[in-house]
């Protein structure tokens, strides 16, 4: 069990809301006789969660969550005891963003400007003039491996979930979609978010197989009709404010392709910082950083967690001993 450092929601009215909703929940479900699958991610409290960690404004709370929420629906994608880390480096205000995920389930990041500036009042929510033009990079350590395997592309959408899709065309070579929402209340309150992965398995020679209707798609007939189904997917981020459910939607939008859910999957807002992790790192710092420290100061230390934005305070008796 991890130790960050939870951060409370204090608002009443949100806490109120989200105690009217289903908890958060990762479907994961196969498509057409299994030759696609996806995941419908309810994060409605994970993006909360990031919220409060990161004490994130309203544009950053859309940049950070969006790439939250896509952090999550890599979890589908891993095997075994695999970690992704997901860099999105762009010239624009954000600057961008660096998120983690972990087969056990956790899922953390932080963005590299937390203070976003805005030269006039936003009047939609299109993110293409904070981002602007970059790379971004998919570190995957998988098990046994000393080191991760990294892939790269340009970024040329200026869109976090179309650029996402970009990278698995490129550097994967696999169709795949990806759709996130945030639906926010006239305060600034996140109330609904959720995310959607889609991804055709690859077949060979592309022929055409039977699906349980008895109709014979071929692959790019069966892309051209899930892109079609994507297309008219509602707004996750009103979805799920609303209270609707997971499965009412799988199996509502997708009921031509007799979706089935093969398992649901906890997924959270977590860091495995920790006090002891900090500790363990002062302690071995060169010896002048650490005689300077005992000399000086500041007594305590405060050592703050990027990823999740915990702060530890280290008094220096636990460092050098009493």
């Amino acid at each position: 069990m991890f130790r960050m450092i939870r951060a409370e929601i204090e608002d009443e009215e949100l806490l109120a809301h989200l105690k009217k909703l289903p908890k958060d929940d990762m479907a994961v479900f196969v498509l057409a006789d299994g030759r696609a699958r996806g995941a419908l991610f309810h994060g409605t409290h994970f993006v909360n969660q990031m919220r409060a960690q990161h004490k994130t404004g309203i544009l950053e709370t859309m940049v950070l969550g969006q790439a939250s929420l896509c952090g999550a629906l890599l979890l589908p994608t891993l095997k075994g005891k695999e970690h992704v880390t997901w860099r999105y480096e762009v010239a624009g205000p954000a600057q961008g963003f660096s998120v983690e995920a972990d087969t056990t389930g956790y899922v953390r990041g932080y963005l590299f400007n937390e203070h976003i500036p805005v030269d006039s009042p936003l009047e939609n929510w299109d993110l293409a003039p904070f981002l602007g033009e970059g790379t971004m990079s998919m570190s995957t350590l998988f098990e046994g491996d000393k080191a991760p395997y990294v892939s790269s592309i340009q970024i040329n959408k200026k869109n976090i979930a179309q650029d996402l899709v970009d990278f698995f065309d490129q550097s994967v070579q696999t169709k795949t979609a990806f759709n996130t929402g945030i639906q926010m209340d006239k305060k600034g309150r996140v109330i609904g978010a959720g995310g959607l992965f889609l991804q055709v398995m690859p077949e060979v020679g592309g022929v055409k197989k039977k699906s349980l209707s008895g109709i014979e798609l071929s692959d790019s007939e069966l892309i051209e009709k899930l892109e079609i189904a994507f297309k008219t997917l509602p707004s996750l981020g009103t979805w799920f404010s609303e209270g609707h459910s997971l499965e009412d939607l799988i199996y509502g939008l997708f009921r031509e392709f007799h979706p089935s859910i093969a398992l649901h999957r906890d997924v959270r807002y977590d860091c495995p910082c920790s006090k002891e992790i900090y500790l363990n790192h002062i302690r071995h710092l060169p010896q002048a950083e650490l005689l300077d420290m005992k000399k000086n100061g500041p007594d305590p230390l405060e050592v703050s967690c990027r990823n999740c934005g915990s702060v530890y305070k280290i008094p220096l008796a636990e460092v050098f001993g009493k």
